[in-house]
């Protein structure tokens, strides 16, 4: 009997099957716990970006924690383009930004990604050639041999990328990428990230700046008490669905009142579409997760 043919398909960029976490509380007797994440499934393809967002406390932190082995789960799977991510070859395709990353000051720019490259095992010549064309990602270049001291918020976040990125990874997690940086430097960022889909990087993102996120996901999960209470592309999640609306150009006044009756006899009215008016994500989001804040874990 022929073997049967090995399967073609790719694999999800992150599977997260079952995933439960929980922690015991210090100083308690009988070992009481808290269920940070509660039977956690989601996937997020390969190539598109992914966005995680909840309140404090919703369990998304401990979700990528555990999803780059930082943390071991109490049970359920974590897979990394279809590898276990306990596993440390599944995590050499992942580069991470945490939303406070620490960065020795009196390095250059160059230095500190000549550094990190160091760690990931590249050698001499790549590696100049790397950090080259990262400085020029993150539009740094100008930058590239002032110490890290002197840098803003902003910049310090973009460097914090481009050494997310040294070493070629198929996907990043990004965790808070524009806390505490100004409107200017959050949209360098954006386009960064929007940048980063177009070269075939999947982006994995944990952000509460939900205007943000509604502008560069393409899929969004809203998650709550550690649960996955809602899920979908942008326009899948802002649609309201008991609501349709239709959009006019160039409509005059006559077209406006006669609309319910018929727009066939008025041929200057264009109908651009037709469907389902728009939420705010901030919206959903309050909606969703009942806008309940609690120590974030």
């Amino acid at each position: 009997m022929d073997p049967a043919p090995a399967s073609t398909s790719v694999p999800a960029a992150v599977t997260i099957s079952g995933l439960t976490k929980t922690f015991s509380l210090p100083g308690v007797r009988n070992k009481t716990t808290v269920t940070a994440v509660d039977d956690l499934s989601f996937t997020v393809a390969p190539g598109e970006i992914y966005g995680l967002i909840g309140p404090n406390g919703s369990g998304k932190s401990t979700t990528m924690k555990v999803l780059l082995g930082l943390m071991a789960p109490t049970s359920g799977d974590t897979a990394i383009f279809g590898r276990d991510s306990r596993d440390f070859a599944a995590r050499t395709d992942v580069g991470y930004l945490p939303e406070n990353p620490y960065f020795y000051k009196h390095l250059t720019a160059s230095e500190t990604l000549y550094f990190y490259g160091k760690l990931c095992g590249l050698k001499r010549a790549p590696l100049r050639e790397r950090t080259q064309e990262l400085l020029a990602l993150v539009d740094l270049e100008a930058a590239r041999d002032r110490r890290l001291g002197g840098y803003s918020k902003g910049m310090l976040q973009r460097i914090a990328l481009a050494a997310a990125l040294i070493g070629s990874p198929r996907m990043v997690v990004l965790d808070e990428p524009t806390a505490g940086v100004d409107p200017a430097g959050s949209r360098k960022i954006r386009d960064l990230v929007i940048s980063l889909r177009d070269r075939g990087i999947t982006v994995f993102l944990c952000s509460h700046l939900l205007a943000q996120v509604q502008e560069v996901c393409d899929r969004i999960g809203i998650i709550a008490r550690g649960r996955m209470v809602n899920e979908g592309t942008v326009d899948e999640l802002l649609s309201v669905k008991d609501e349709t609306e239709i959009l006019l150009r160039h409509a005059t006044p006559e077209a406006l009142a006669a609309i319910k009756k018929s727009l066939i006899d008025h041929p200057k009215t264009e109908l651009i579409r037709t469907g389902h008016p728009e939420a705010s994500l901030e919206t959903l989001f309050l909606s969703e997760t009942n806008s309940e804040d609690s120590l974030d874990t």
